[in-house]
Order: C-alpha cells, then structure tokens, then sequence
C-alpha cells in the first residue's frame, strides 16, 4: 500500500480521468440499496479524500451529476455509465471515490460496511471488518 500522493483513475471508456492525492480519509464497503443498485452489485467499496486532494483531469465534459436523494449526488460517466464520485451534504469538504475505478494501491485496506442493514440478502460475507447499519448506516451493530 502507497503512504501518500497522487493515484490516478479513470472510468470503464477511459474518457473520465482523474486524480486523489493520498492520504486517503477512509475506505469503506457500502451495502445502501442506492450503491447496489447504481453498481448492479451487493456493494460498493469506496474512499474518502479531502475536495481540495481531487482532481478531474480530462472529460470533465462527460460527467453526468444525480441528485441521488436530498442529501448527496453520484457523478457517472455518461459515455460508458462508470459511477465514479459521491458527494455527501454532511461531508462537503470530501470526495467518496469509487476504489475500483483507480490505478494502483490504496494507502488502507477496506476499514468497515456501512450500511449492513439493507445488504443484500444473498451475499454472505465472514471477513471479521465492523458492520455498521441501523437508521443512519453508521451505527454499530455488533
């Protein structure tokens, strides 16, 4: 795992580049219906950095911003459909990050699941990391 600086990613087509300079906030698997669904997946694994450690540094012109319910927005790429960005009203001075869509080390392994609660029921996990749900998402269950 890389300790800091930049590490770059991009989406599926490769129009959308970017750029979060490490250190990363956290890097958690979120289990919310609205990343299973976005991602057509049981969960979604993503980072955190500061807004002022991110970058676009080409395609801006294709991302797609949706307002995905009153308290945030997912940014895709709307040549090839990558989910890429979540931003987050409670947390306006950082960009979630989709993990998969990057280039290289994280400088963390995968701390938590959020959003237990609503996981999908198919999807058996054992791999001993917190699980936080409840109403928030973020409360500890065990």
């Amino acid at each position: 795992m890389s300790a800091d600086g930049p590490l770059e990613g991009a989406c599926l087509c490769g129009a959308v580049k970017f750029t979060a300079t490490l250190p990363s906030l956290v890097c958690a698997h979120c289990h919310c219906t609205m990343c299973q669904r976005s991602h057509g997946a049981a969960f979604v694994t993503w980072f955190a950095v500061n807004r002022a450690c991110f970058s676009v540094d080409e395609g801006a012109e294709h991302l797609v911003r949706h307002a995905s319910s009153d308290h945030g927005s997912r940014t895709f790429c709307g040549r090839c459909g990558s989910s890429l960005f979540c931003e987050l009203d409670s947390h306006p001075e950082q960009v979630d990050i989709v993990l998969a869509n990057m280039k290289g080390p994280l400088d963390r392994a995968p701390q938590m699941h959020i959003f237990w609660s609503d996981r999908a029921e198919w999807m058996e996990l054992n791999d001993g990391l917190p699980r936080l749900g409840g109403p928030t998402g973020t409360e500890p269950l065990d």
